[in-house]
């Protein structure tokens, strides 16, 4: 689904690479595959051993990150970020990385996720002087490493790290060494690969593929890698607890070129398509998916149901991330700007429209009408995952409880409100099994609190005060 429109938006992509001589166009191109992941601002730290040099912007990374700013990074190393505001405002301070220089050298942290008791730590570390200067959670790591007291910088980041709770996945780089830390719970995604003798770290593998480098690994749950010119070493900061990665990854967030722990996100979604199917067999004639993300299971669906795949949903790629949209009224038509229903495909047809999630209902309603104006008989609505009833504190725009649509109506309710002539969620236990993680937790290693309630961390009073609120 159109993530801007409906409601649910990606999180942060973060990228970081050791020890290469292009490590800034290596960074660019990297960014650019994780795009996806976040259009609000980029940002891009080099170094060349003795100092840290910074550019970032709001924008898109080709819009940031021209030929003459390209020219001007230059260093062996580099971290990078594309943002999608989560926790605190949009607006350039907020931009990542974030650099910080002090007479003991400097630091940059780029950061994917949302610490849920950012809040706390920041109100105790005010009240003990600290002055921040952004309003982004992640500054957050960076004034608890300074203030650790420790000694060697690899202490003062262990130490830092037990203090905050929530997900994240972190880059961190010195003039001398990169760190890469996951949070316990493993709850965003995290990978290590080689190019030479140059290690990346990124926040999915797609990032690998366009820079040609050899996927290593996936960074484990609690662990801290070091990464500096003699190599790669790998300690841990916390015990292990449940792993809980994001089930959403696989359903919306990633590339479906993408692997997580293993699965191709395409595979994945073509299995959550086919079990559809099974979970709702529905007569029609055609089955289509809205672009991109339910495209494979669209695909799934019809392999499975034996009834057609037809592409009838076209999406304009062309409105720009920066569109003026000159009144309420064609704010509103903004689902037609962005998606077009083919009428040669649904006129006079029973249509079943595959789709990732159903936040609002709003988008949903208005590509049911579409496809009903443009002369569908019929449009099933099948959703490759369960109803989301509960936000998001890991770093997912799922606005709150009250604005959740299935957190207050019934099955049927929704279908009424999105004019479906039918509409079916995939079961939980279906999403688990056709994702096809293998885990003895009884959650096979994700996180599904939106979907169940069942939060893996703890929640703080600061977090919790949204969930009721608008």
């Amino acid at each position: 689904m159109l993530a801007e429109l409906k409601g649910l938006n990606e999180e942060c992509g973060i990228f970081g690479v050791w020890g290469h001589q292009d490590a800034a166009s290596i960074t660019y191109y990297a960014l650019h595959s994780l795009q996806h992941r976040g259009q609000e601002g980029t940002g891009i730290v080099v170094t060349d051993g003795t100092k840290l040099d910074i550019f970032k912007g709001e924008g898109l990374v080709t819009e940031v990150f021209t030929s003459e700013v390209m020219s001007k990074l230059s260093g062996k190393s580099a971290i990078g970020h594309v943002r999608y505001a989560t926790a605190g405002g949009s607006g350039y301070e907020n931009v990542q990385p974030l650099l910080f220089n002090s007479e003991s050298g400097s630091l940059a942290l780029a950061h994917n996720g949302n610490l849920v008791n950012a809040k706390l730590i920041k109100s105790i570390l005010e009240q003990q002087g600290s002055i921040f200067q952004t309003s982004s959670d992640t500054e957050v790591l960076a004034h608890l490493i300074r203030r650790s007291g420790e000694r060697r910088i690899k202490e003062q980041v262990k130490s830092a790290l037990k203090q905050i709770e929530g997900a994240f996945a972190y880059v961190i780089m010195t003039e001398n060494e990169m760190m890469v830390a996951l949070d316990p719970h493993g709850l965003r995604p995290l990978s290590l690969a080689r190019l030479g003798d140059a290690y990346m770290v990124a926040s999915e593998t797609c990032a690998f593929d366009v820079v040609g480098a050899e996927f290593i690994r996936d960074v484990l749950p609690g662990e801290l890698l070091i990464i500096n010119d003699e190599g790669i070493k790998s300690e841990f900061f916390s015990e292990n607890k449940p792993s809980a990665i994001c089930a959403m990854e696989y359903i919306y967030f990633s590339r479906p070129d993408s692997n997580i722990h293993g699965i191709n996100v395409h595979s994945a979604r073509k299995r959550l398509g086919k079990k559809l199917a099974i979970e709702a067999p529905i007569v029609a004639d055609v089955v289509t998916g809205v672009p991109d993300s339910s495209i494979s299971a669209a695909i799934g669906y019809a392999e499975a149901s034996g009834i057609p795949y037809e592409m009838g949903l076209v999406k304009n790629r062309y409105v720009g991330r920066t569109f003026i949209q000159p009144s309420q009224s064609l704010r509103e038509q903004g689902v037609k700007m962005k998606l077009s229903p083919v009428r040669g495909v649904v006129e006079g047809k029973r249509v079943i429209m595959v789709d990732d999630s159903i936040v609002r209902g709003t988008t949903s309603r208005r590509i049911v009408t579409m496809l009903k104006d443009a002369g569908a008989l019929e449009v099933h609505v099948v959703i490759s995952s369960p109803p989301i009833k509960n936000p998001c504190f890991y770093g997912i725009d799922t606005s709150t409880k009250e604005e959740l649509i299935a957190s207050s109506n019934s099955v049927e309710e929704i279908r009424e409100l999105i004019g479906a002539d039918s509409l079916t969620f995939i079961s939980t236990e279906g999403m688990l099994e056709a994702i096809g993680r293998i885990d003895t937790d009884k959650n096979c290693g994700q996180c599904v609190a939106c979907f169940t309630g069942e939060y893996p961390t703890e929640l703080y009073p600061e977090s919790l005060q949204y969930y009721y609120q608008k």
